[in-house]
């Protein structure tokens, strides 16, 4: 019984400590995964961020492109318009006063379009320059957080390992106790063992001796069982004999019988002949008394 309890102890032990590692494997392989998983978005936020900053190089340059020739434009129309002025194309004084103040009033409109425009340019670049710290610090910011939510991540981790690690510690000096109490159970069980086998062998001799009892008195009975058929044949053959015995005076009884039955019946003829005869000498009462003495010699006879 003993042995049996022990046996099932170790298997689950066995058990457990099967239940055990699967657990620790499934562990490493959710922080092999989870790191996997932190090292495909960083990639990924690397590659979008590599994306963003080119969308907005392209961004930036197809407006300076823009910025650039519109410039190129208004400063083509400054120059035309000196060498209007410088060249004498315009003749007449009233007309070259005219000319001069209407070129004059373009030139200092064009000049303050392009102080304007500069000015919106340098404006426009200094959000754009804004804009992109802005963009950096959302982005180192993203990955702060990324970066707090893995290390926090991580640390769930440590503390649930730490957690089954201890839990795993309790387990193992439960089993080194349930193993020690095992050993000391053993030891007794084999010292019951060594007991029972010495009972055994005990038991053995009895059930020998038992056994050569039983075996001879068997014997006896046997024998005894043979004289009393021995008997009962030999009985039965003397009943048969009997039997025949019987059957044959039977045989002999009737046929006396018979012979008797035969024989009185011819007497009871013949004395009825003679009673018809005396009847017949006889008369009256002498016929009478003839009768009864005659009944009297009949039964005599």
């Amino acid at each position: 019984m003993n042995l049996k309890l022990e046996k099932e102890l170790v298997q689950e032990l066995e058990e457990e400590l099967t239940e055990v590692e699967e657990k620790e494997s499934e562990e490493e392989d959710l922080e092999e995964e989870l790191e996997e998983e932190l090292e495909e978005e960083e990639a990924e936020l690397e590659e979008e961020e590599e994306e963003f900053e080119k969308l907005e190089e392209l961004k930036e340059l197809e407006q300076l492109e823009v910025d650039e020739k519109e410039f190129e434009e208004l400063e083509e129309e400054l120059e035309y318009l000196e060498d209007a002025v410088g060249g004498g194309r315009i003749g007449g004084f009233e007309e070259e006063l005219e000319s001069r103040s209407i070129r004059g009033s373009r030139r200092g409109v064009k000049k303050k379009e392009l102080k304007e425009l500069k000015k919106e340019l340098e404006e426009e670049k200094l959000e754009e320059a804004k804009l992109e710290e802005e963009l950096e610090k959302e982005s180192e910011n993203e990955r702060e957080l990324e970066k707090l939510e893995k290390l926090k991540e991580f640390e769930e981790l440590e503390e649930l390992e730490r957690r089954l690690e201890e839990e795993l510690e309790e387990e193992e000096e439960e089993e080194l106790k349930e193993l020690e109490q095992l050993k000391v159970e053993k030891k007794e069980f084999e010292e019951l063992e060594e007991e029972l086998e010495e009972f055994e062998e005990l038991d053995e001799l009895e059930e020998k001796l038992q056994w050569e009892e039983e075996s001879k008195l068997e014997e006896s009975e046997l024998i005894e069982e043979e004289e009393e058929l021995e008997l009962e044949k030999k009985l039965e053959k003397k009943l048969e004999e009997l039997e025949e015995l019987e059957k044959e005076l039977e045989k002999e009884l009737v046929e006396e019988l018979e012979e008797e039955l035969e024989e009185l019946e011819e007497k009871e003829s013949e004395e009825e002949d003679l009673e018809e005869e005396l009847e017949k000498e006889m008369g009256g009462r002498g016929e009478r008394i003839g009768g009864g003495i005659g009944e009297e010699q009949v039964e005599e006879l």
